[in-house]
C-alpha cells in the first residue's frame, strides 16, 4: 500500500473537519448564498486550472475519452453524469436540511455515510472485509443509533445526504484511467449546471461584505476543490470502504473543535458515541493494514515458491 494515498485521504477529511472555522464568520449570511457562490467560485477556479495551467493533460483526457469504444464511452459518460448528480444532491440536501431541519441531522449524515460506503463497496465493488472490519462497522452503527436517539426523523434526512456521497465515492473507483483533476472539473461544472436554478431562491436585498467573497473563495478552493481532489486521488490506491471509514475523521475533528475551541456543551451519550467511533476507525484501519500485509506476504511466498519450482526444473 502506497502511503501517499493514505495521506491524501486523511488530509482531505482533516481539512473538512476544520470547515467550521471558516463557516462561523459567515453565519450572518444565508446558507443558500454561501452554497451557490461556493459552487460558482469552485467551477471558475477548476475550469481555469484545467484549461489554462493543465491544458495538455485536459486535451489528452478528452482524446482518451473520444478514443474509447462506444460501450466504454457510454459507461464512462453515465458514470460521470451520475457522479455529478450525486455530488449536486449531496450539496443541495445538506444545505436544505441545515436550513429546514437541524444541524444535528447534517452531522449525523457524515456518521452514517462511512457505513453506507462500506456496504456499497462490499456489494458493487466486491471489496471483502474481514471479521474485525465488520466489528468496526457494527460499532459505528451502534454509535449512530446512540446519537440518533430521540431524533429519528433526523435519521431519514441524514440518510439522503449520506447515501448521495457514498454513491459518489464508490463511483470514483470506476474512473481510474482518467486524470482525477479532469474528472473532478467535469463533476463541478455539472454540479453548477444542475444547481443553477437555485439562484431564483436566493433571498433578495442581501448586502455582501468583502469578507464574504474572501471566505467563500477560500471555501471554494481549500475546502472544496482540494479535499475532493485528494479524496478521489486516494481512491486510486485505497479501497472505497477504507476511504469511507476515514471519513469519520471529519465529524471527530468537528466534534473536538465544537467542544474545545467553540466551547459548546456535550452530554455523556455524545462523548461515548464519538469515543466508539474513534475506536471503530482505529480498528478498521489496523485490520485493513494487517489484511494488506498478509495478502502481500502470500503473494511474495507464492512468487518465491514458483521461482524455486522453476529452478528445480
Amino acid at each position: 500500500m502506497k502511503l501517499q494515498y493514505y495521506f491524501s485521504a486523511i488530509t482531505a477529511f482533516l481539512i473538512w473537519g476544520i470547515f467550521s472555522l471558516v463557516l462561523k464568520p459567515l453565519s450572518s449570511y444565508p446558507s443558500i448564498d454561501i452554497l451557490l457562490y461556493r459552487i460558482g467560485f469552485a467551477c471558475v477556479v477548476a475550469v481555469l486550472i484545467s484549461f489554462v495551467f493543465r491544458r495538455k493533460i485536459t486535451r489528452e483526457n478528452l482524446r482518451s475519452f473520444r478514443a474509447l469504444p462506444k460501450k466504454d464511452k457510454w459507461y464512462m459518460a453515465s458514470n460521470i453524469f451520475v457522479s455529478g448528480i450525486a455530488l449536486a444532491a449531496n450539496w443541495f440536501f445538506f444545505i436544505y436540511v441545515m436550513n429546514n431541519v437541524s444541524v444535528n441531522a447534517t452531522s449525523l449524515a457524515y456518521l452514517i455515510c462511512p457505513i453506507l460506503t462500506t456496504v456499497l463497496a462490499s456489494i458493487f465493488l466486491r471489496e471483502k472485509l474481514n471479521k474485525i472490519q465488520w466489528i468496526a462497522v457494527g460499532i459505528s452503527v451502534f454509535s449512530c443509533i446512540l446519537l440518533s436517539y430521540g431524533h429519528f426523523l433526523d435519521v431519514a434526512y441524514s440518510f439522503v445526504i449520506a447515501i448521495s456521497y457514498a454513491i459518489y465515492l464508490v463511483l470514483q473507483k470506476r474512473t481510474q484511467h482518467f486524470d482525477k483533476f479532469f474528472i473532478l472539473t467535469v463533476h463541478i461544472v455539472l454540479c453548477s449546471i444542475l444547481l443553477l436554478p437555485l439562484v431564483y431562491l436566493m433571498p433578495p436585498g442581501v448586502v455582501f461584505g468583502q469578507d464574504f467573497y474572501v471566505y467563500v473563495l477560500l471555501i471554494a478552493v481549500l475546502f472544496t476543490i482540494v479535499p475532493l481532489f485528494l479524496n478521489t486521488y486516494a481512491l486510486k490506491g485505497l479501497d472505497s470502504s477504507l476511504v469511507g471509514v476515514l471519513l469519520y475523521l471529519n465529524p471527530i475533528i468537528s466534534f473536538l473543535l465544537a467542544v474545545f475551541y467553540f466551547h459548546e456543551g456535550v452530554n455523556t451519550i455524545q462523548g461515548i458515541a464519538y469515543f466508539l467511533i474513534f475506536t471503530a476507525v482505529v480498528l478498521f484501519n489496523v485490520a485493513y493494514m494487517t489484511k494488506k500485509n498478509t495478502d502481500l506476504s502470500s503473494v511474495n511466498f507464492s512468487s518465491l515458491k514458483e521461482s524455486n519450482d522453476m529452478r528445480n526444473l
